[in-house]
């Protein structure tokens, strides 16, 4: 059975940091390019950052520069570090494992940055 389990979000003030932690089980992790999505009320979910298998990085331009994915392949995790935090940032975190033919969500961690 699949699992992934975020972990590390919560009330911070604007100019702040958090690390989200995502804890993947069942699955063979380094056959899976890793995500991190957003979804703030009543908005779109939308993709944060994303870490392949082999460690290229891609991020949302309103992150690039404040955000940093990273991922330990030995350890099964996957990590968002997230530093001059804005209110716009407040939303539910997910983690996403996908590999070429499959898909996993985690059940999201609430981050909320106040001003």
């Amino acid at each position: 059975q699949v699992h992934l389990v975020e972990s590390g979000g919560g009330l911070v003030q604007a100019g702040g940091s958090l690390k989200l932690s995502c804890a993947a089980s069942g699955i063979v992790f380094n056959m899976y390019t890793m995500h991190w999505y957003r979804q703030a009320p009543g908005k779109q979910r939308e993709l944060v950052a994303l870490i392949t298998s082999g460690g290229g990085t891609n991020y949302a331009d309103s992150v690039k520069g404040r955000f940093t994915i990273s991922r330990d392949n030995g350890k099964n995790m996957v990590y968002l570090q997230m530093n001059s935090l804005k209110p716009e940032d407040t939303a539910a975190y997910y983690c996403n494992a996908k590999s070429t033919y499959l898909e996993f969500w985690g059940q999201g961690t609430q981050v909320t940055v106040s001003l």
